[in-house]
């Protein structure tokens, strides 16, 4: 049993046809509960619900203040490779870009964690390429051993792995693991990964279970919002973390959130996803979810992130590259472009200012 059983029951569900149904009277209903089923979350993520969004949001403040206290977590991510076997119509790092491709040996993987370490994060996320060629287990366990140096905590957003390579890499050193399944509709899934290995839609679903089963302390999940419907895609979503949390209640679930943001292509998403529905997708993940962790990225600007952290956030990315090596040296090519590009130390100030209390380390690694 996976979560992919699940999906397919909800393929033939009338979304479309739902979502205009519920009433301002079916919010109050569900804002006046104590706790939210998925018929409810539903109803939270209705057009109806875009009335009650400062209702929504204030709970969701209070939910993740009774949870979470005024502590937010902070980490960098740190590119090592750009080398990819898929094509991917969303993605810079896409096989079908020609541009000079890079791949960090362990001297530059050392002298990039210093200087991301130097700014006083010890939570680092770790990412490549998509190539197992390139960028195979054995690659991604020798840059956590430099990792380890530098680092409480060590996470990975790679290619998805087996269950034997994710213990493998728990063994070594690494406590989280990031995977997106960039989209759950899998007509449109079908259509935005061309070829490659990503093609496999229900390896991927997959992988955030395996890496549960392996033993990391963490595993975050989330949708590429604005690649299909946003109502649909935050739904499922949701209901994916859900089912995580319910079966391994012992690994920290989390969600990101992250909006299409421009690349080197000239694709454009097919669905917008306003400031306003950002708003209402984090209140009612919160809403649903109030023990899983919420992570915002950089791809969101500065004045919104600064409002953000204080409705469910969790989570904040700081000092951001997206290119491989961009923390040492200028002209990689970048993953996506990024709208804060604000420092460590900047992020910080931020969140003292908003009373909110940075985390730069909450986690050691013991191996």
């Amino acid at each position: 049993m996976s979560f992919y059983n699940k999906l397919l029951s909800l393929e033939q569900f009338p979304f479309q046809e739902r979502w205009p149904q519920y009433s301002d009277a079916d919010i109050r209903r569900v804002l006046a509960k104590r706790k939210i089923n998925e018929e409810d979350l539903l109803v939270l993520l209705s057009p109806a619900a875009g009335k009650h969004l400062e209702e929504m949001a204030q709970m969701a403040r209070q939910v993740t203040r009774s949870q979470f206290g005024h502590t937010i977590q902070l980490f960098t991510p740190m590119y090592v490779s750009d080398f990819c076997v898929n094509h991917c119509e969303y993605c810079s790092f896409s096989s079908i870009y020609d541009f000079p491709r890079r791949k960090l040996n362990m001297q530059e993987v050392e002298r990039e964690a210093a200087a991301i370490a130097s700014t006083g994060t010890r939570h680092i996320l770790l990412l490549t390429g998509e190539s197992r060629k390139d960028s195979p287990a054995g690659y991604i366990k020798d840059c956590v051993k430099v990792l380890r140096g530098y680092f409480a905590s060590i996470g990975i957003e790679v290619n998805p792995m087996s269950l034997a390579e994710y213990r493998e890499l728990a063994e070594a050193g690494v406590d989280s693991l990031t995977v997106f399944q960039e989209v759950y509709h899998r007509e449109t899934y079908g259509k935005l990964h061309i070829k490659g290995p990503k093609r496999n839609f229900k390896n991927r679903l997959d992988a955030p279970e395996r890496g549960c089963a392996a033993g990391f302390r963490s595993v975050n999940i989330g949708a590429l919002l604005g690649l299909y419907d946003w109502r649909q895609e935050a739904f499922i979503t949701a209901l994916h973390a859900n089912y995580l949390q319910q079966k391994y209640p012992d690994c920290e679930i989390s969600l990101s959130i992250p909006r299409f943001r421009p690349f080197l292509g000239d694709f454009h998403p097919a669905a917008e996803v306003t400031d306003r529905a950002l708003v209402q997708i984090i209140a009612a993940y919160r809403l649903f979810l109030p023990r899983a962790g919420i992570t915002l990225s950089s791809r969101e600007p500065v004045p919104l992130r600064d409002k953000l952290v204080h409705l469910g956030v969790t989570k904040i990315s700081a000092g951001v590259s997206t290119a491989v090596g961009g923390h040492t040296d200028a002209g990689g090519t970048p993953q996506f472009e990024i709208s804060d590009g604000r420092s460590v130390p900047e992020i910080r100030e931020m969140l003292y200012q908003n009373g909110l209390q940075p985390v730069f380390k909450d986690w050691d690694v013991l191996v």
